[in-house]
């Protein structure tokens, strides 16, 4: 059985870093491409407009991606940031009011439901030392409690990739690709499997 077909075209647009591009997929792109196919299914006719850019932190995003948004016009915004900052060790503080100003301009553009992603569990990505793997944990969850609380504060729908992804990611390790940190085709077909119903959600 198929998807039904639910409405009108849909313009996604997203904001994000390389998770959104798709490295370390060999096939298919990122958890953005593999929404999209599935908006796809049930609002044929859509269109993508990836903004993503590899390597991006949410400051890049405010310089470079969030003023691109409103001239797309949009009916569904995904914003997917936060790997690159914690990873460059920004304080939780920093990554807050960046990702507070994100929204504010995303909202300031356009009415389009948002979607925004927590961070999944990398703690587990073989690219991160055993020892290391606790603190990484810590700091997630510290910046995964700053997106919910935005979330909470904007009237946001929230896509969970954490709580799942902490209980499956360490049975997978198939989930990262060869570089050991990005997903692979299977890490970013579970990352777009969980947050489809969200979105979906957010779509009506």
């Amino acid at each position: 059985m198929g998807e039904e077909v639910e409405g009108e075209p849909v313009v996604y647009v997203a904001l994000g870093d390389s998770t959104g591009v798709g490295v370390g997929a060999r096939k298919g792109g990122g958890y953005v491409a593999r929404l999209f196919e599935r908006i796809e299914r049930v609002r044929p006719g859509s269109r993508l407009v990836n903004l993503c850019v590899s390597g991006a932190t949410t400051g890049d995003v405010l310089r470079s991606q969030v003023g691109r948004v409103g001239e797309a016009k949009p009916s569904l915004v995904t914003l997917g940031i936060g790997i690159n900052d914690l990873t460059r060790m920004a304080a939780p503080e920093q990554f807050a009011r960046n990702f507070d100003e994100i929204v504010t301009r995303v909202r300031e553009q356009t009415e389009a439901a948002l979607v925004v992603s927590n961070l999944p569990d990398i703690s587990h990505a073989p690219r991160v030392p055993g020892f290391l793997r606790g603190e990484a944990r810590r700091r997630l969850r510290r910046f995964n409690e700053r997106i919910a609380d935005a979330a909470a504060r904007h009237g946001l729908y929230l896509a969970d990739s954490y709580a799942k992804s902490a209980e499956v990611i360490p049975a997978h390790p198939e989930f990262f690709s060869p570089d050991g940190f990005h997903p692979s085709d299977e890490g970013y077909e579970f990352w777009a499997f969980e947050m489809w119903p969200t979105v979906k959600r957010a779509l009506g």
